[in-house]
């Protein structure tokens, strides 16, 4: 949903417009393509996902991912004035809020879990 967002609000900027705003050093690597990258222009990798195999780990990892998506949407919403972008944006907030709530959850019925006696 961001790549559209960034999509929708770049496609009709002229060369110009995209150098007054910055973008230019993104504009000569990519043009208008969608290249997924940090606000630094570090490109996304794969090694940002993080697995460690033990239940409570990895939630607490998912966790941890859905409240720095939370805040970064914040502070974008925070960054602009226009109105149809602030309400996608709260809407990507809000879903990392609940993703968040659920993981939360999770942990909780794993610890549940770890006291009862296994029968197989």
């Amino acid at each position: 949903m961001i790549a559209t967002m960034v999509y929708k609000l770049t496609k009709d900027a002229t060369v110009e417009e995209l150098k007054a705003a910055g973008m230019d050093p993104y504009y000569v690597n990519h043009d208008k393509a969608l290249f997924y990258e940090n606000a630094a222009g570090v490109p996304w990798t794969a090694t940002y996902i993080q697995a460690k195999g033990d239940p409570n780990a990895d939630l607490y990892e998912d966790i941890a991912a859905e409240e720095k998506a939370r805040a970064t949407y914040q502070w974008l919403i925070d960054m602009t004035d226009d109105v149809d972008l602030q309400d996608g944006l709260k809407f990507l907030r809000e879903r990392e809020i609940i993703h968040s709530l659920r993981f939360r959850e999770a942990v909780e019925i794993l610890k549940d879990d770890r006291g009862k006696k296994k029968v197989f």
